[in-house]
This record gives structure tokens, C-alpha cells and sequence, in this order.
């Protein structure tokens, strides 16, 4: 039986906090309809699943494999994910859903909403207006039993934080052994660059995610894994372009003092692209931040 203080916990993360993802239910996540049970050697629930990562931490709580699936995705189908409603949406900013096969040290990017994630275009609210996204899974994605998405988020105003939640997957029907994308983009936390507040210009900091290397995952037991600069990522890419600038509710300093410098005023926004081409050299693996 729950604790009056687990309940309570469990009461209050459910309206407080910032943005977390409600399907496929995460892992640690207490506000799931249908939770995965907890691996063994976990004890309890996440109940500030809606915080942002710890600045030096991982982002994951655990590399412990969960006992099972969240849910089943088919590759070539559309995939969708959900998240809570009533938490702080800060504006918006660039999220990217990204899917690895080892459990969170390499992972591909198969969609992004870049700028105004949450939103429809420029807003200094705090109350997000989109909760679902669907895009298309590749049909090129191979098939696993213990595949696991990642939702990543920068926020455009307050605090520079990094946001992520991660879901134990099934995928079925793949035709691929291996899946080329971008390789997720990570900022605001240690050892990677900080992206500064918007403060109305949503170009800024989207030379990491544009500029991002491509990267090949494969599942285990096929073949073909590593680094590539020869294929083109297919993940689907939304830029919403804002009608009008935004004014920041809050303003708060960079973690440290390795920041990217803001776009100008004048800088050109990037185009819609539905895929990526690859650099020409092969780019070395990031350090795993889930263990």
C-alpha cells in the first residue's frame, strides 16, 4: 500500500512542475494509467518526473533494464507521444524525440520540433497549447524487444535547464538492420554547451541541432553499427516560424560560462527539411549520459 506521503508526492506532481511525457509512459513515471512495473533493485516511483535533469547527472535515473515494454511502435507507421497537461512550458523551445538501442549512449533523432515546441509560434507563456505530436517511425528502423525513446527538451525562457524523459519501446515490422539520423543533440548540462535564453529570437542555439552529425544505431544482434557519412537521416523536422517576437517572462544566468553566442538579429531562419545530409567525417562516439 502506498504511503499518505507517496500519494501526496504522486497528488502534487501531477499539476506542479514543467513538461513530462504521459504516453509512452517514461520510466520512474508515477502518473501513468499503465505502468510498467519497476525493475528490481528499484525501490519507487519518480515523483519530480516533470524536473529537469540535474546539471551533472544522468539522463536517465538508472541503466538497470526495465522488465518490460511501455508499448509497442510499428516501423513505416505513425508513432505518437503525449504529455501531461498543466505544467510550464516556458515559451517553448526545441524538443527531439530520438530512439536508441543501448540503452541511452547512442540514439538517433526520428523527429524535432525546433523553436516553439509546445506552441504553435512565438509565445511568452507559460501554459503549453500542444500535447501530442505524431510523426512517422521509419520503416527502415530495425525491431526490438527493448528499443527505448528519448524526449529532450531546451526550454526558450527561465532557467537554462535540459529536460528529458525516457520509455522502454517494442518495435515491430522494421525492414533495417540499422537506422541513420542525426545524433541527438544535448546542451545545458555538463560537459556540452549552453544555450542561451531566447529572449524572443528562437534561431538561438539551433546551429547545435542544424549542424548536428549523423549517427547509425543498430539493434543488437544485427549488424552494421557505428558512425557513417555517407547516408541521410530521415527524421521528420517541424520549424514553426514566429509571427511576431516574444517578450521573456524571466531571465536567469547560464549554468556556466560556455555559451553559445545568440543569432543576430538579421540571422536567416532555418528552412524545413524533411532529412539531413550526413558530414563527410565520421564524428566520435559522445559519452554515455545514462549510466
Amino acid at each position: 500500500m502506498l504511503s499518505k506521503v507517496s500519494i501526496l508526492a504522486a497528488l502534487i506532481s501531477s499539476v506542479a512542475g514543467h513538461m513530462a511525457m504521459s504516453e509512452p509512459c517514461p520510466r520512474f513515471s508515477p502518473n501513468c494509467a499503465n505502468k510498467p512495473p519497476l525493475p528490481a533493485g528499484v525501490s519507487d516511483y519518480d515523483y519530480s518526473i516533470k524536473s529537469p535533469v540535474p546539471y551533472d547527472g544522468p539522463l536517465m535515473k538508472s541503466d538497470i533494464p526495465w522488465p518490460e515494454s511501455a508499448t509497442t511502435w510499428t516501423a513505416g507507421q505513425p508513432a505518437t507521444v503525449k504529455f501531461q497537461p498543466g505544467g510550464a512550458a516556458h515559451g517553448g523551445g526545441h524538443c527531439q524525440f530520438s530512439i536508441s538501442y543501448d540503452n541511452g549512449k547512442t540514439a538517433a533523432v526520428v523527429h524535432e520540433v525546433l523553436q516553439h515546441c509546445f506552441f504553435s509560434g512565438a509565445s511568452g507563456s507559460n501554459g503549453a497549447d500542444i500535447f501530442e505530436y505524431t510523426f512517422p517511425l521509419p520503416a527502415t528502423m530495425p525491431s526490438s524487444d527493448n528499443a527505448l525513446l528519448i524526449w529532450t527538451w531546451v526550454n526558450a525562457v527561465g532557467n537554462r535547464e535540459l529536460y528529458a524523459n525516457s520509455a522502454t519501446l517494442k518495435i515491430v515490422g522494421g525492414s533495417g538492420n540499422s537506422y541513420t539520423g542525426k545524433q541527438m543533440t544535448i546542451a545545458n548540462h555538463a560537459g556540452y554547451e549552453t544555450i542561451p535564453e531566447f529572449s524572443g529570437n528562437y534561431a538561438t542555439g539551433m546551429q547545435l541541432y542544424t549542424n548536428a552529425p549523423n549517427i547509425t544505431i543498430t539493434a543488437p544482434g544485427s549488424s552494421g553499427a557505428g558512425y557513417t557519412g555517407e547516408q541521410v537521416a530521415s527524421a521528420s523536422t517541424i520549424i514553426v516560424q514566429p509571427s511576431a517576437p516574444a517578450a521573456p517572462t524571466s531571465s536567469a544566468p547560464a549554468y556556466n560560462s560556455a555559451t553559445l553566442a545568440s543569432p543576430t538579429a538579421s540571422a536567416t531562419p532555418v528552412p524545413v527539411a524533411p532529412v539531413y545530409h550526413a558530414r563527410v567525417a565520421p564524428i566520435p562516439a559522445p559519452p554515455s549520459k545514462c549510466a
